[in-house]
């Protein structure tokens, strides 16, 4: 008996040291140890008007283009029809425009991304979360106007979160989760497994382009489409990819680890990356619970140069009273936009010289 109650005490001991450890790197690969310090070489102002501005893309004329839900009513079950506005940075006084008041359907927009072709149409896709799945939108700029094209559904649409268009029909996109179900994805999160993938639809159809992944969140091209940039939040990396010219799977190039949660890429005219980033991820999962508590907001800029070096900047960095939850950071000119998945406002902020 003795000598089982000691057996029994040494496999209580184990497993409270291993669920200690299990703990304490969880919470550190988390960033909850992180020394935040707020600096930007610049000036922000809030930008109200709107709810859960989670992803900002601006076109070459300056119209910045804002895809905004209302996350925490959606969380408490009573969700509201989710929006993409427009904002002219070229307009002395902007103002908010709804450019998807005509539409009908359920809309919970995500992830966006537009194509212009030689002819000046603009096309913006929408990733789409509705009580009934996901949905990749389809939309044509007309008089001002998103004016809605197709509906797009495939059941490999998992748990998309971001796509990046090729041309007027063709685009990528990440499924941010490998598994459905509730617990599958917060296995996935908390025992950092790598299951999720990166869809590619070719006009018809969806493939898979990528699997193996962290949590990949933001997707984006180089300013010549050959490159494929992928963050993965969990991975904390960006992934470079290049694509086969055949079947447009994604081959692995290079991976860049920036220590952070890694949300949307938005590149400048220089090719230069702008990441939105949760510096601490579960101060952001707190903060998704309760708008009280804080998630600091980041944004990261990374160069990538010809012979494969790149230089990371960290600009932006604020303990969360300004912006919490920072996911997208778009450039025009010296114009920066910052935009959160929860927040009721973003940041235009003037760089400095």
């Amino acid at each position: 008996m003795f000598f089982s109650l000691m057996n029994i005490r040494s496999i209580l001991m184990v497993l409270s040291l291993g669920i200690s450890s299990f703990i304490g790197k969880t919470m550190y690969d988390a960033g909850e140890f992180k020394n935040i310090h707020s600096h930007f070489d610049g000036r922000c102002t809030s930008v109200y008007g709107l709810n859960g501005p989670e992803d900002i893309t601006i076109l070459d004329n300056g119209i910045a283009l804002i895809s905004a839900d209302d996350r925490w009513k959606t969380l408490e079950g009573i969700p509201v029809q989710g929006k993409i506005f427009s904002y002219d940075l070229n307009d002395p006084l902007p103002q908010l425009v709804n450019m998807t008041q005509d539409i009908e359907f359920e809309f919970h927009p995500h992830g966006i991304s537009t194509y212009q072709n030689k002819d000046g149409e603009i096309r913006l896709f929408a990733v789409n979360h509705t009580s009934n799945g996901n949905t990749i939108e389809a939309f044509v700029f007309q008089d001002d106007r998103l004016m809605h094209l197709e509906t797009i559904s495939d059941p490999l649409l998992i748990s998309p979160n971001d796509l990046v268009m090729l041309d007027r029909d063709r685009f990528y996109v990440t499924n941010d989760h490998g598994t459905r179900t509730s617990f599958g994805k917060m296995s996935e999160e908390y025992l950092q497994l790598s299951l999720a993938n990166i869809l590619f639809y070719d006009g018809e159809n969806f493939h898979i382009a990528m699997e193996g992944l962290s949590y990949p969140n933001g997707i984006n091209k180089s300013l010549n489409g050959d490159t494929i940039y992928v963050s993965e939040s969990i991975g904390k990396t960006i992934s470079i990819c290049s694509r086969d010219s055949e079947n447009n799977t994604l081959i692995l190039e290079k991976e860049i680890y920036l220590d952070s949660g890694l949300d949307n890429i938005e590149l400048d005219k220089k090719g230069n990356l702008w990441i939105g980033s949760h510096p601490k991820a579960l101060a952001f999962l707190r903060h998704a619970k309760d708008p009280e508590e804080l998630s600091p907001s980041q944004v990261i800029r990374l160069s990538i140069k010809g012979n494969g070096d790149h230089i990371s900047k960290e600009v932006y960095m604020n303990m969360g009273d300004e912006l919490s939850g920072s996911s997208v950071a778009s450039v025009y000119n010296n114009m920066l936009l910052i935009g959160a998945v929860f927040e009721d406002h973003f940041l235009l902020c003037h760089l400095g010289e």
